[in-house]
């Protein structure tokens, strides 16, 4: 059975870096421990083989505090947000510091690989592999691949481990190309639709518009609440207007500003209503509804059910 919980009630905290680490010591006490005290300053990096550090035991429901991305070669089933995707032979698997998950192997032995990475690691250096990793975070987190595909992604993968374990000066440079690469594979097979397209104005103001909200989640206590809910609210922090801004971005992605606007905090209501013992009151507030009505008309005209409801 998954290492889940149904209950609403019951809060299960973000898993942090030293977590992780504390975690693999149990189960391979051989595995050296990085040094994590940089880890605010210049970001964090690494990279295992899946049939030496995972076992089959299902992880639980919760936020990492991290980006990680997986090839899986096997079966198994990952629970994300609010949807369940099966993943049958093999996959890339791109899973962010913003969204819950957990993933439950269907396979007899775990296989493939994965790295782990924070936001400075990349923060600043290479805004083309933060901007597809970003585009990633409110779309199918799965990118299906084939068996010639596979061979590649295990490829760079070996070369990552190998550097890791070399002393090259400039082998964290060579790391972020790496995982760029990966990126890039797994946006060659996204059908080109539901891709950004990077290389004109529209895009880039869509970008900006695409972080600036994500920077607001997740929501972290009752103390936070969110500063930017309306495109109006966006379109001032971009220093643009807010037709220009609507324009930009139902150009590139097909939805209006107010649509993903609404699908994010919706997102981030269904985990604190699953995840959290706040009340219903607390967390329309925390999400910018100062009324606990306004928050279950949004919330219905989202989900089909109340908040209330859907807890229970």
């Amino acid at each position: 059975m998954l290492a889940k919980t149904d209950n609403a009630s019951t809060l299960t905290s973000p898993e942090t870096l030293q977590d992780f680490y504390n975690r693999l010591k149990i189960t391979r006490p051989e595995i050296p421990t990085p040094s994590l005290g940089l880890v605010n300053d210049i970001g964090h990096f690494n990279v295992f083989n899946r049939a030496v550090v995972c076992t089959n035991t299902p992880s639980a429901f919760s936020r990492r505090d991290f980006y990680k991305i997986s090839l899986i070669i096997g079966n198994g089933i990952l629970h994300y947000s609010d949807k369940q995707i099966e993943i049958r032979e093999r996959a890339l698997l791109f899973t962010n510091p913003n969204v819950p998950y957990a993933w439950e192997s269907t396979s007899p032995t775990p296989n493939g690989y994965f790295c782990l990475f924070t936001e400075n690691f990349i923060h600043n250096r290479n805004e083309s592999l933060r901007e597809s990793l970003l585009h990633k975070i409110n779309d199918n987190p799965v990118v299906h691949i084939n068996a010639e595909k596979e061979e590649f992604i295990k490829r760079i993968f070996s070369k990552m481990i190998s550097e890791m374990d070399g002393d090259y000066v400039y082998k964290y440079d060579l790391l972020r190309n790496y995982v760029q690469l990966i990126a890039h594979e797994a946006l060659k097979v996204i059908p080109e639709d539901k891709v950004f397209k990077l290389n004109n104005a529209s895009a880039r103001l869509t970008t900006q518009f695409i972080e600036l909200l994500e920077r607001q989640f997740p929501i972290g206590s009752t103390e936070h609440v969110l500063e930017l809910r309306t495109a109006h609210d966006f379109a001032y922090r971009l220093l643009v207007h807010v037709n220009h801004l609507n324009h930009a971005v139902k150009e590139v992605t097909g939805k209006t500003t107010s649509h993903h606007i609404a699908k994010r905090i919706t997102t981030e209501a269904i985990a604190l209503l699953r995840h959290t013992e706040w009340n219903i009151a607390q967390i329309g507030y925390c999400l910018g509804f100062e009324y606990p009505a306004n928050f279950n008309i949004f919330f219905k005209r989202q989900m089909g059910r109340s908040p209330k409801a859907f807890r229970n």
